[in-house]
């Protein structure tokens, strides 16, 4: 069985993963540092933007996955994954351009992919009761 839906999210997750990895691949060429961050703070925000990404991706996706494959319907899932998607957009945004301080963007996106994953976990579970029944 395919998943086309989150195949969709899962990609688009990477692009954005892959942008904020460079980023962090830039200042480690430019400060030539391996580990660390070289006490830099531009350094230090471009790492934590794509730490946060990857700390938060696979839970959404996996649980876009598996309503998928458990007949969640598309548009629900289309749903959760937009709001996903934005969410990682304007966490993202707000951290580079607030260079880790505080940024309305930063905070409704955290709020915007908190809400993504607590929307999946709930339809999932109501559709595992609408099944089993």
């Amino acid at each position: 069985m395919i998943i086309p839906v989150t195949a969709v999210f899962a990609a688009v997750t990477s692009f954005l993963m892959l942008f904020l990895a460079w980023r962090v691949t830039t200042f480690r060429r430019k400060y030539k540092t391996a580990l660390g961050d070289d006490g830099q703070r531009d350094f230090q925000v471009a790492i934590r933007a794509h730490a946060n990404l990857v700390e938060y991706a696979p839970i959404a996706l996996i649980l876009m996955a598996i309503g998928e494959l458990n007949g969640v319907a598309a548009m629900h899932i289309y749903g959760v994954g937009m709001l996903f998607i934005i969410g990682r957009l304007l966490h993202a945004w707000g951290v580079i351009q607030s260079r880790g301080g505080y940024a309305l963007s930063r905070m409704i996106g955290v709020l915007f992919t908190w809400l993504s994953i607590l929307v999946m976990a709930l339809l999932m579970l109501v559709n595992v009761a609408r099944v089993s029944i």
